[in-house]
């Protein structure tokens, strides 16, 4: 399976060539282009976070119910996938670390990537992001999305983040939800609100916008409802 990225940073795409008998497994709905011998189904996926138990906590993560597979009966094969929001595509390797992926920043991975998903406390639920997060296993390449443009962090020691531009980080971290401030009022007075301690070594990968505050921002410009 080869990757490439295309149009970043601000409107990437992710090429994905298949060989012969090779599996694309992505979001559903992501696919915008492919060759036209590619065996395309949708799928609950068995195995770990497989089934419809693991579909289902998947849609309770903010995922979708099902993943789409791509096939390709001969060599070349090519998926175009592409993310809802405008925004930068990042290739990740996956190792015998394991990573986890905040839910709606998973485009797609080979099929020897196993997906389930973590429940990440209620340190998650009070930070005002999703509880549950995706936990990704196994090997192959991961493409992973961002709200504009995605960077790495190599932690070693700690770092903070807020908690509305994590996209995904290696399972070799730890982290704790904290006020950004030394107080509560002066954190959102403030509008830093909650940030994520994290601790350990590992890599760390962030955007550039918080889709949440994107969001409450150009709806409170949008007319009411007559």
């Amino acid at each position: 399976m080869e990757v490439e990225i295309l149009h970043q940073p601000d409107s990437a795409i992710a090429h994905v060539v298949l060989n012969a008998g090779e599996e694309l497994v992505a979001e559903a709905g992501r696919m915008i282009a492919m060759s036209g011998y590619i065996n395309a189904s949708t799928t609950l996926r068995q195995g770990k976070g497989g089934g419809i138990f693991g579909g289902l906590k998947r849609l309770v993560a903010g995922e979708s119910l099902f993943l789409s597979v791509f096939r390709s009966p001969t060599p070349g094969g090519e998926v175009f996938l592409a993310p809802r929001l405008m925004g930068d595509i990042l290739l990740y390797q996956m190792t015998s670390t394991g990573l986890v992926v905040q839910a709606t920043s998973y485009l797609g991975s080979a099929s020897d990537v196993d997906i389930d998903v973590g429940f990440q406390g209620f340190k998650s639920f009070f930070s005002g992001e999703s509880i549950f997060w995706l936990d990704l296993s196994g090997s192959g390449p991961v493409i992973l999305t961002s709200f504009g443009a995605i960077y790495e962090v190599p932690v070693n020691g700690e770092y903070i983040v807020d908690t509305g531009h994590i996209v995904a980080f290696e399972k070799s971290l730890t982290f704790e939800i904290k006020k950004a401030g030394s107080s509560w009022i002066g954190a959102f007075l403030g509008g830093e609100g909650l940030v994520c301690r994290f601790k350990g070594q590992g890599k760390l990968f962030c955007q550039t916008h918080n889709p949440g505050a994107f969001g409450m921002e150009v709806g409170s410009r949008l007319p009411a409802k007559s």
